[in-house]
């Protein structure tokens, strides 16, 4: 603050050395307090004198306070000799320091005329605290106090003092006032100054412009305000020849403060562990002075911190500070624990076995003693001497060699106060029931709990062994502990479990001397669901289903695997649709939806850990377009009307129908060939009609070829029934599906030429016995598909045994060659009557 105001005093002078010659002495300003108290009133007054002739005749006063806006002041009047005066009066002064300005328009701008500084504060408060203590050190009365709150302004503090007699009350001689250096709240009197033994009056006494405060009267003897410095504290080294080594104890030893020592003290020790969460540990009314001083019944902590302090006693005093900390190591003895074996055994060659033993110490008591390190031994039996030292670790487990014969080695702890108790450890192999029905399953984050159902035979106790199925090979990194509790049928694993980590836990019965059969069980430590189910896409939509699918999420660690998927489908009018899908599934089909509606689905996932659910798909169905839906009426109709219109024929036709709707074709052999089949008397290659495709080829052709012989009576029988027929030739065609023919020919001929089935040579009047013969041709018989011919069939292929088949010669046009007509299958029972010229048969 005291820069500041110097910075401003400097920019007031330098405007003031800027200012026209002629308004050099114009202005001065007057204020009536210059230092007031923070928050009051201040009047102030601003005279211009009437030798400035550069400004007008009556100019306007204005006032500034610091950096404020320019304000008129509450009156501006004439004065006898010619001169302007303004006054002003500011009600509340908010600045500790500030400038107060009188200014006048000047050009286009305004001129300082005159600058004045205004201070405020607050008067001192009345110290408080006040406290001395004579330092023998500086052979000094040193006295502290508080100042009190900021006054904003210079402040001097005085510490008076003067002796008395009796309780204070009377004034003796006064002593010489202690100023503290500038800032300081703490003053000293010199020892010259002072009468020991005798009471003195002591207070401070602060001042300002605004006032005056005095602090609470002290009255005290210096002798009673001693403040002695602490002892040197050190520890004692005793011999243990000597003394016997106890464990849990120090032993200390320490020396007053050389200058007090012919002051009568007492002290204290306080001592603490290094642990955390401890606290300290105080002894009481010690002498000043100890040469040997024993402390006892400490814990076995690492080290001990250790402080002293001392007092003046019986006199009034006041405490020294702590001692420096001492750090001390007790006594240590020798472990009292329990040694909770379990080993591993590998037979090498040679009749050497390498054996891995771990171990865990269990304390027997509060204070079972510090372990330094662990001691593995082995005494053959056969042999004189020292045991032979195995291992000799700070680790728990230790992997050694050790004779096929040897069946037990000796472990124990140890520290610089002895050793345990040795605990033997037997190598007897594996016997005994193991547990059955060995359950695990995790119980939180950082624990799994294990079960099974106890052996045949109760055992002492259970060996439970844990590890990380990733870290299983690693022996190091195995966790396991005995309950000597045989009775158990469960425990909660806490030690070393790491969320979601899949385990590897067995669990092994205790039998007297030995270990049974281990059995294990592998789970999850916090087992945990999907965090949520795939993100369903939409693959197809159409009017009346939508194809969904989905990506299935990479499993994460420790994640229960999936057991099923559930699709929820709702339209716009909450009714809802779901379905279950095996875990296999990837995507689905939406049937039965109805067009242009919406849907929402959701798929979720689900574990033995619970369900988990994606995020909604929102789809809309295609609307029916109008020939779609034209197309599907028309045809609904038709259909309809089709039905009811074959229902109507079939039941007005039920009883009155003579003829069937499809031919009625009679059997060969039991009809007339003339009257069922028209005669066709044209050339002798008998053509399709023109309704048929002119490239389908006739199924069957037969030509009879007669002899020039007479008519018969049997063959003129009926000679008006067949005038009609030509006279040379006589045609029979049998015609089957055209479509079923042509794929025949077409198959067999691969041709569209005509296909010629036999020929009949002679007369049924002829002496000599009629031939036939069979074409190559690979057009069916009778339009059949078996390969081989039935019975009524062409018996060709099974001739009658008292008939000697008589091969022709035929003709030069002539195919083939059969033999008797009657023999051929469509001729047995037929009669066809041709003109007068041909003989029938």
């Amino acid at each position: 603050m005291v820069g500041l105001g110097a910075c401003l005093l400097t920019g007031a002078a330098l405007i003031l050395l800027l200012l026209p010659k002629s308004l050099e002495s114009c202005g001065h300003i007057t204020i009536s307090v210059p230092i007031i108290r923070l928050g009051d009133p201040v009047t102030a007054s601003c005279t211009i004198s009437p030798t400035c002739s550069k400004l007008a005749q009556e100019p306007q006063i204005l006032w500034r306070l610091q950096d404020g806006p320019n304000q008129p002041g509450d009156s501006q009047r004439h004065l006898g000799d010619g001169s302007q005066e303004s006054t002003i009066t500011l009600p509340h002064v908010n600045h500790t320091k500030a400038f107060l300005s009188c200014l006048v328009p000047w050009a286009n701008s305004f001129q300082v005329l005159d600058q004045a500084e205004l201070q405020a504060g607050y008067p001192p408060a009345s110290p408080s605290n006040l406290s001395c203590l004579m330092n023998l050190t500086t052979n000094s009365l040193v006295c502290q106090w508080e100042p009190g709150p900021e006054t904003y302004l210079p402040t001097n503090f005085t510490l008076k003092s003067f002796r008395s007699r009796t309780d204070c009350r009377y004034q003796e001689d006064s002593i010489l006032d202690c100023v503290p250096e500038d800032r300081q709240s703490t003053c000293s009197i010199a020892r010259k100054h002072l009468l020991l033994y005798q009471n003195m009056v002591l207070w401070v006494q602060a001042e300002n412009v605004l006032g005056t405060s005095e602090s609470p009267k002290l009255c005290l003897d210096p002798m009673d305000v001693v403040k002695l410095e602490p002892p040197v504290l050190q520890a004692l080294d005793i011999s243990p020849g000597l003394v016997p080594r106890q464990p849990g104890c120090l032993w200390l030893s320490w020396k007053p403060w050389k200058p007090g020592e012919f002051i009568e003290q007492e002290c204290e020790l306080r001592y603490q562990p290094q642990l955390r969460g401890t606290n300290w540990t105080l002894v009481s009314h010690l002498p000043s002075s100890e040469d040997q001083f024993k402390l006892c019944g400490l814990h076995q902590a690492p080290v001990y911190t250790l402080q002293i302090r001392c007092i003046r006693s019986p006199l009034p005093g006041l405490w020294s500070s702590w001692s420096p900390g001492l750090q001390l190591r007790p006594t240590v003895k020798a472990p009292t624990i329990r040694l909770d074996t379990w080993w591993q055994k590998k037979q090498l060659d040679s009749g050497i076995e390498s054996v891995q033993l771990f171990w865990k110490p269990t304390p027997l008591q509060e204070d079972s003693g510090e372990i330094q390190g662990y001691l593995l031994s082995w005494s053959p039996s056969n042999q004189q001497g020292p045991d032979r030292h195995l291992c000799n670790t700070t680790e728990l487990s230790c992997i050694f060699y050790l004779p096929s014969e040897a069946q037990n080695v000796n472990l124990m702890a140890y520290n610089t106060g002895g050793t345990s108790v040795p605990t033997p450890v037997v190598f007897l192999e594996n016997k005994g029931p193991a547990v059955s029905k060995l359950h695990a399953m995790a119980q939180d984050l950082d624990s799994i709990w294990v079960d099974w159902e106890p052996p045949s035979i109760l055992p002492q106790g259970y060996l439970i062994e844990w590890c990380q199925k990733s870290l299983i090979h690693n022996y190091s990194n195995k966790t396991w502990r005995m309950e000597p509790d045989g009775s158990i049928t469960g425990i909660l694993l806490r030690e070393n479990i790491s969320p979601f980590e899949l385990y590897e836990i067995k669990v092994a019965p205790l039998y007297p001397g030995i270990v049974g059969p281990s059995a294990k069980v592998y789970t999850y430590s916090g087992e945990r669901a999907l965090p949520h189910a795939p993100e369903l896409h939409l693959k197809h939509v159409d009017s009346t289903w939508a194809q969904v699918e989905w990506i299935p999420e990479t499993p994460w660690l420790g994640m229960i695997p999936l057991t099923h998927y559930t699709i929820f489908w709702t339209d716009d009018k909450n009714q809802s649709f779901s379905i279950i899908l095996n875990i296999s599934f990837h995507g689905f089909v939406l049937d039965h939806l109805e067009p242009a509606r919406l849907y929402h689905v959701y798929l979720m996932a689900t574990s033995r850990a619970g369900s988990s659910n994606s995020t909604g798909l929102t789809l809309m169905t295609l609307a029916l377009e109008a020939s779609e839906l034209h197309i599907f009426l028309g045809l609904l109709v038709f259909l309809i009307s089709f039905v009811s219109f074959c229902g109507t024929i079939w039941f007005c036709c039920k009883h009155s129908r003579t003829k069937f709707f499809w031919p009625n074709v009679p059997d060969p052999a039991h009809s007339s060939l003339s009257s069922w089949v028209p005669t066709i008397m044209t050339e002798e290659i008998f053509q399709l009609p023109s309704l048929w495709d002119s490239g389908m080829p006739p199924v069957t052709k037969i030509t009879v070829l007669e002899e020039d012989k007479k008519l018969t009576n049997w063959d003129s029988s009926d000679n008006s029934q067949t005038s009609s027929l030509p006279t040379l030739v006589q045609a029979y065609v049998l015609q089957g599906d055209p479509r079923a023919t042509s794929n025949q020919f077409q198959s067999s001929s691969g041709t569209n030429d005509q296909v010629l089935y036999g020929q009949v040579l002679g007369s049924p009047t002829s002496p000599e016995v009629m031939g036939y013969l069979r074409c190559d041709s690979t057009q069916p018989l009778l339009g059949g598909l078996t390969p081989s011919p039935k019975s009524y069939e062409n018996i060709w292929f099974h001739p009658r045994p008292q008939e000697t088949f008589v091969p022709q010669s035929p003709s030069q046009e002539d195919d083939c060659v059969f033999g008797p007509p009657f023999d051929f299958p469509l001729f047995q029972g037929l009669q066809v009557h041709g003109v007068e010229e041909q003989e029938g048969f």
